[in-house]
């Protein structure tokens, strides 16, 4: 299972922890819906327009795990990590499933790679507007 979260709701998830006094422990900051990571991936390419995907083998990820100073562990074991007490006590996720989630973060990086390059487009001639 993928624990994942939009970067909102962890925001907004630890503001709201911070203004309850009496809640004291551990609190999950997840996504009240895990999923399975090849569901988590399409549903990722859908979201960025990616028509397929390549699948990755183990020895691929103990080589990446390498560079990035990790465990394949990390990547290759999951665990089915629900927020139950942030629901207990009344938080509301803004994007409680990924594919809501993913669709604004797609969005939201197409936003930034356009910024961008009118940016360096303007830079290039000048600071002239386009």
């Amino acid at each position: 299972m993928k624990i994942v979260i939009h970067y909102e709701d962890v925001v907004a998830a630890v503001r709201w922890l911070i203004d309850r006094e009496g809640l004291d422990g551990v609190v999950n900051v997840a996504s009240p819906n895990p999923l399975p990571n090849g569901e988590f991936m399409r549903i990722l390419r859908e979201a960025c327009g990616v028509p397929c995907g390549l699948p990755a083998s183990v020895w691929m990820l103990e080589i990446g795990a390498v560079f990035m100073r990790t465990e394949t562990e990390l990547i290759l074991k999951s665990r089915r990590v629900v927020p139950a007490r942030l629901l207990e006590q009344g938080f509301t996720f803004r994007f409680p499933a990924w594919d809501a989630a993913a669709r604004d973060l797609c969005r939201q990086w197409k936003m930034a790679r356009i910024g961008r390059r009118v940016a360096v487009t303007n830079a290039a001639r000048g600071g002239q507007a386009a």
